[in-house]
């Protein structure tokens, strides 16, 4: 599960950022995870749970973490119409060529955070 990995990395940039504006803790974080981002949801809540149960890090004893998903979105490069693709190349529904470019849905970043 990489999302133990991701999760690690991501506390590792808001402790860092925490760290360099003289915050003792850390009380929210919100992220940004698109549907084709092969970031699960769950599995980083899992993780953050994980890393606050253990008093890992910053993260306060009360600690949320806040994710809000992105829907995947593609235009074809060819008759420009925009629809919500089910995997990373996909069929145009519209002309039925495999010209779909990725405009959203990949997005995996901390959003922003809280503590005091």
């Amino acid at each position: 599960m990489h999302e133990m990995a991701l999760r690690g990395d991501i506390l590792q940039l808001v402790e860092n950022d925490a760290r360099s504006r003289n915050f003792k803790q850390v009380d929210k974080v919100e992220l940004i995870v698109g549907d084709l981002s092969n970031a699960m949801p769950d599995a980083l809540e899992m993780a953050f749970d994980v890393f606050r149960a253990r008093g890992l890090g910053m993260l306060s004893e009360g600690a949320q973490l806040v994710i809000h998903k992105e829907a995947a979105r593609s235009k074809c490069v060819i008759c420009g119409h925009e629809y919500t693709p089910d995997r990373r190349l996909s069929i145009c529904p519209e002309c039925a060529l495999p010209s779909g470019r990725l405009i959203a849905g990949e997005t995996f970043k901390v959003q922003s955070y809280e503590g005091s």
